[in-house]
């Protein structure tokens, strides 16, 4: 949960009003945080923003969607090597499922760049993140990589 995730919500609930952050169980992945402890930390990180809820999920987000009847899924987009990932999901996922658009939102520029792998690895570092993370997730982050390091 980065400051450019939250900025991206912000964004979202601007113009929607009303956002489901879903968190993906993908067993493909490895994250350094469960689903748990993700979803933990998104609902204190927009505690404080209106229109906004956090829930989980597993199997495809098409179907998340439609069970919740949802007709769109936001998604963020920093630079340009994420759009071809992007693309090509979102055009999976209009083709299992032509009732659910995908819209991309870019975060501000002080965000862009951020991603987690580059900040797993600042952080593993010991360097400074509060200009790219809450402190609470910033503390956790740096809790986790120490024990991963031993």
């Amino acid at each position: 949960m980065t400051l450019g995730h939250i900025d991206v919500i912000k964004r979202a609930v601007g113009l929607f009003g009303e956002v489901t952050v879903a968190v993906a169980h993908n067993p493909m992945k490895n994250p350094l945080f469960s689903v748990k402890e993700r979803v933990g930390m998104l609902k204190r990180a927009i505690e404080n923003i209106e229109g906004v809820s956090v829930v989980s999920f597993e199997g495809l987000v098409v179907d998340f969607a439609r069970k919740n009847k949802a007709s769109i899924v936001i998604r963020g987009l920093r630079m340009l090597s994420d759009f071809e990932y992007e693309f090509q999901m979102a055009l999976t996922n209009r083709k299992l499922d032509d009732g659910v658009e995908t819209i991309f939102l870019m975060p501000s520029e002080s965000y862009s760049y951020v991603s987690s792998k580059l900040l797993k690895e600042a952080a593993s570092l010991g360097a400074d993140l509060s200009s790219f993370l809450p402190a609470f997730v910033e503390t956790a982050l740096k809790k986790k990589v120490k024990r991963a390091k031993k």
